[in-house]
């Protein structure tokens, strides 16, 4: 069974960049035809999908977060990361990565994934 396992700071200053790494067990985050995505939770808000790394490496993003978002792997660590720069504090979430057997651009329903990390608080304050 597929395993995925958020990790980064949990307190990040406004400006900065933020850097999350999600570790996968039990699957190959170059495998066909999965897809790999990180979203997140704002305090009192629904799910937001940020962006999705596929199988073959293609990235594809939130339009009102492309700007600011990129997403890259680690194959030999089998690490897929995140980086969000200029935070602010409407920032601050709890972020998740999750996988699908494809593409979910946009798609907020945690139905639509089949395996989620726990998520990872992170806080936006200075």
């Amino acid at each position: 069974q597929v395993q995925l396992q958020e990790s980064g700071p949990g307190l990040v200053k406004p400006s900065q960049t933020l850097f999350l790494t999600c570790t996968v067990s039990g699957g190959s985050i170059t495998s066909t035809p999965y897809a790999w995505n990180w979203l997140r939770q704002p305090p009192g808000k629904g799910l937001e999908w940020m962006g999705v790394l596929a199988y073959d490496g293609s990235t594809y993003y939130s339009p009102s977060l492309k700007s600011r978002t990129s997403i890259s792997r680690d194959t030999p660590k089998n690490q897929f990361s995140l980086q969000l720069s200029s935070v602010t504090p409407e920032d601050t979430a709890v972020y998740y990565c999750a996988c699908a057997d494809g593409l979910r651009l946009g798609v907020t329903d945690r139905g639509e994934y089949d395996y989620w990390g726990r998520g990872t608080q992170v806080t936006v304050s200075s």
